[in-house]
């Protein structure tokens, strides 16, 4: 049988598909964009250094953070960060990567203790505070190839800065989304920082709210993990009982895979106790698919929605990433509720005030012998009148919590309400509860200070201790503000709630560039 040219034609073009030379797409790598998944493929085609992207994020810092929009997060910027880049690279040529987080560079709210860089919860006394052992979850980072890259702003810890400040140490932060707007309370810092990108990955901590509300106020990804996940020794605490660690970062994934390296066991802090045999054997980044919401069972957690005029906007957010799951294949089950009005009981079931002076001192020990301030009689002595009244109040208050009947009530209160959140999510046999984190933008730095009794917030997964995953949802029109959706889980459900999450942000892609910090030269490219 004869061929015609034609069909000659089309088999030579078939064959030379098969057997000639593959020209690969090119990539492009975004430095405010990208992935540590990203990062990690850009450096095995050797089109991306450690040293490189830290010179990339140095260079924002430089012209960002007290130059420029002056977003003001940095309190001490590691000066080795570029030599400490440099020798994980060599590292990573001669041996291969330690982890995904290898050479990739990190901010640390400044109340986790570096051996290198002094820690001073925003408190001016402890300016000059230097620790003898880093953190816990610090020396995980530092040993999974993590560049410290800088320790940034806080709310003051001890201190009252002046009316619009979060700390006495830097003064004021800015939000990178608007400048007149707070960045949050006190993981504020490490918010403004990642939502600026002046690092991929950084640590915030709460004991209320502080971990989701700078993730909410600079559109990011947050988890507060499941009480006990995620160990504490060598961070500043108020409290042993609400007190989390919590990853932060532009993208789900980024969290995800800073939680492999930062939770499990630590005899430091036996919180953590029940992690053994409750956390996944692969990474937490795996399972996280774009299809993930098809056939999850989601319960719209009502008794967090907050009602009124001013917070319609916010909510409307939230209904449309609602709609949107349901229209990727998720089961709504809505309304569901406790039953109870849930936000003056809230108040009302912290424990904080009652646990600090204890938690103060155990942080104090761990200093060593030659600490700026070796327990709480110091602290009150040399900080004078920059201490806060409520802390001096409460350490002449307590000396014991044994038989105290108001920190006895508040425990069980919170033990109440995760039992009965658990309950309602075994009820429906539901994945995870949704709901507003909160309703409002930020508000403006001299409108409210730091204080977080505002009605804005829900501290709800802090009082239970169950974990909570937080994505962007929207901007407010008038102040382009972000707001946040939240999804709250079982104890150790991190897994769960991350495939959830990722799944609505790449169904969303909600998140934008916050507009005063923009690219720099150098920092998209293809290879």
């Amino acid at each position: 049988m004869r061929l015609s040219k034609k069909a000659i034609g089309a088999a030579a073009a078939l064959m030379w598909g098969l057997a000639g030379p593959q020209f690969a797409q090119a990539t492009t790598f975004d430095l405010q964009t990208a992935t540590i998944a990203d990062i990690n493929a850009a450096m095995d085609a050797g089109a991306l250094s450690s040293e490189k992207l830290t010179q990339l994020y140095l260079a924002r810092i430089e012209a960002y953070d007290k130059r420029g929009p002056k977003i003001n997060a940095v309190i001490t910027l590691q000066p080795d960060a570029v030599k400490i880049a440099r020798e994980l690279d060599a590292e990573r040529k001669a041996k291969g990567p330690r982890s995904p987080l290898h050479g990739v560079p990190v901010v640390l709210k400044d109340l986790y203790d570096t051996r290198d860089m002094p820690t001073s919860a925003g408190f001016l006394p402890l300016k000059n505070s230097r620790p003898i052992l880093d953190a816990t979850v610090v020396k995980r980072l530092r040993d999974a190839g993590a560049v410290i890259l800088a320790k940034v702003n806080m709310s003051d810890w001890f201190g009252v800065p002046k009316a619009g400040d979060q700390s006495t140490v830097l003064g004021r932060t800015s939000n990178p989304y608007n400048l007149d707007l707070i960045p949050g309370y006190s993981s504020g810092g490490t918010g403004a920082a990642l939502a600026a990108a002046f690092a991929q990955i950084g640590l915030g901590s709460e004991t209320g709210v502080s971990i989701r509300n700078p993730t909410s106020n600079n559109s990011l990804v947050g988890l507060a993990p499941t009480r006990g996940l995620i160990p504490r020794a060598g961070q500043v605490m108020t409290s042993f009982t609400q007190e989390r660690a919590g990853p932060m970062a532009r993208s789900v994934y980024d969290v995800a895979a800073m939680t492999d390296v930062v939770a499990g066991f630590d005899a430091e802090d036996l919180l953590t106790l029940d992690a053994p045999g409750r956390m996944p054997k692969a990474s937490y980044t795996q399972g996280l698919l774009k299809d993930s919401l098809r056939g999850a069972r989601i319960g719209v957690f009502r008794d967090l929605f907050r009602k009124g005029e001013k917070h319609a906007e916010g909510i409307a957010m939230i209904e449309a990433a609602i709609a949107q799951m349901k229209a990727a294949g998720a089961t709504i089950i809505d309304p569901v509720s406790t039953g109870l009005d849930l936000f003056p009981l809230l108040d009302e079931t912290r424990t904080n005030y009652y646990e600090a002076q204890f938690s103060y001192d155990l942080y104090f020990r761990r200093l060593g012998p030659d600490a700026v301030i070796h327990n709480m009689d110091e602290l009150i002595a040399k900080g004078g009148d920059l201490v806060k009244p409520s802390i001096v109040k409460a350490y002449r208050e307590f000396n014991s919590l044994t038989h105290q009947p108001e920190f006895l009530a508040r425990r069980d209160s919170q033990e109440m309400l995760k039992r009965l959140a658990i309950e309602l999510m075994e009820q429906y046999r539901l994945d995870a509860l949704v709901h507003p984190f909160k309703s409002l933008p930020a508000t403006r730095h001299i409108e409210t200070g730091f204080s977080p009794n505002n009605g804005q917030d829900n501290p709800f997964s802090s009082v239970t201790g169950l974990p909570a995953v937080l994505v962007p949802a929207g901007y407010t029109k008038k102040e382009n503000g972000p707001i946040a959706i939240e999804f709250l889980g079982r104890p150790w459900s991190e897994p769960t709630l991350f495939k959830l999450a990722y799944a609505y942000e790449q169904l969303s892609q909600v998140r934008k560039l916050p507009p005063t910090t923009p690219a720099l030269p150098g920092e998209r490219f293809e290879y």
